[in-house]
């Protein structure tokens, strides 16, 4: 079986896909792995250490010999003709919205998996990439808020006077946000936190931090059975922009994580909120690649209003790529590894599978995910 793994084409894309370690691995599956030459650069991952590990260093050319295509990104249509038809593509696919590229894919005979529809389930918690790239996303977003801060984030105690704790906001207390609120914690900020989800108060109060959020009895019961937030009425929606504006007031780094899959990114900070900050305070918008939480950020820059600066750096993850390719390389090599025949090493796609189920995009040269082959809108499908 032979596998490939090319330079990423995106210029924001600093990953790559695979790792010495996960090459190491798959060629004591039987497999013949090769990385494209530079693939690994922006990761600090030499050609030279691939090598060592048993990879040959190809050219774009031996994409169309490869059996499986392990990418950071979704390939794009001119990337799609040039694999072979049959080929699995392992990737992030972010499909919404880009409805060509999977189209694309389909026309091609590509079997693409989207790495992001793994289900959150104990079996897959190895491979899911959002998970692991959420986890650095949230710790950068930190790094980043205390770089454009002109103070100092921990109170310092010297004999020219106290430098007071910088006092950071999380909003929203998912993976990226849990780690924001152990990063920044870590750094010595005074955090709080919210999340439309009764259940994070404790997941933020264990981590040290305070949960702010209006309490009240509907509040308490905003939470279906399965873990998912409930509709909140639009009283209990005033009563709790009101409290948080009042609260970002009073904050220096704000740090926005809010996504729905399939749909623009809420708006969580207006410009309004924005002016109210202190001169030099700091809000980092994770979602920036889908709109924005925050009025007025800008996708791939750090812009200014009123002397407040918005971070909205595209692909985080990807600025500590070093870190990042290792963990989402790891998360590939574990689903591909379901794949593979132990006995044979060859490629055995049970498509009855549960893992190959939810994440199978295109297949036999159609789309075949329900969330695009049904009649569905964006909303419900996801």
């Amino acid at each position: 079986m032979n596998i490939y793994i090319p330079k990423e084409s995106n210029k924001d894309e600093t990953r790559v896909a695979a790792s010495p370690d996960t090459v190491k691995k798959l060629i004591g599956h039987g497999c013949k792995v090769s990385v494209e030459k530079g693939a690994g650069t922006l990761s600090k991952i030499t050609d030279d250490a691939f090598k060592d590990a048993g990879a040959s260093i190809a050219t774009a050319k031996s994409a169309g010999d490869a059996d499986v295509v392990l990418k950071v990104l979704r390939p794009t249509p001119a990337e799609s003709k040039k694999y072979k038809k049959g080929a699995i593509v392992l990737a992030s696919m972010d499909p919404y919205g880009n409805e060509k590229d999977v189209e694309a894919m389909a026309k091609a005979g590509l079997s693409a998996f989207a790495m992001e529809f793994m289900p959150r389930i104990t079996r897959a918690q190895v491979m899911d990439v959002l998970s692991s790239q959420a986890n650095l996303a949230g710790y950068q977003a930190v790094v980043e808020g205390a770089a454009n801060y002109s103070r100092a984030l921990p109170m310092m105690m010297t004999a020219a006077g106290t430098v007071a704790a910088a006092k950071c906001f999380v909003m929203g207390a998912g993976v990226a946000g849990l780690q924001a609120i152990a990063t920044a914690r870590r750094l010595g900020a005074v955090v709080t936190a919210t999340d439309v989800r009764p259940a994070a108060k404790e997941q933020v109060e264990s981590l040290g931090a305070k949960f702010v959020a209006v309490e009240d009895d509907e509040f308490k019961q905003a939470e279906t059975a399965g873990g998912y937030a409930k509709e909140m009425s639009d009283e209990y929606k005033a009563k709790q922009a009101e409290l948080v504006a009042s609260h970002i007031a009073k904050q220096d780094i704000v740090i926005t994580t809010a996504l729905i899959p399939g749909r623009p990114a809420p708006r969580l900070v207006t410009r309004e909120m924005v002016k109210s900050m202190q001169p030099g305070s700091v809000l980092v918008d994770l979602a920036v690649e889908r709109g924005g939480n925050v009025e007025g950020a800008k996708a791939g820059e750090i812009v200014k209003i009123d002397d407040v600066s918005i971070v909205g750096h595209l692909n985080m993850p990807g600025r500590i790529a070093a870190s990042a390719s290792l963990l989402y390389a790891k998360n590939l090599l574990a689903f591909l590894e379901t794949m593979i025949d132990k006995e044979s090493g060859k490629l055995d796609l049970n498509l009855e599978d549960e893992l190959v189920a939810a994440t199978l995009l295109t297949h036999g040269g159609k789309i075949v995910h329900p969330n695009f082959t049904d009649t569905k809108s964006e909303g419900d499908a996801s």
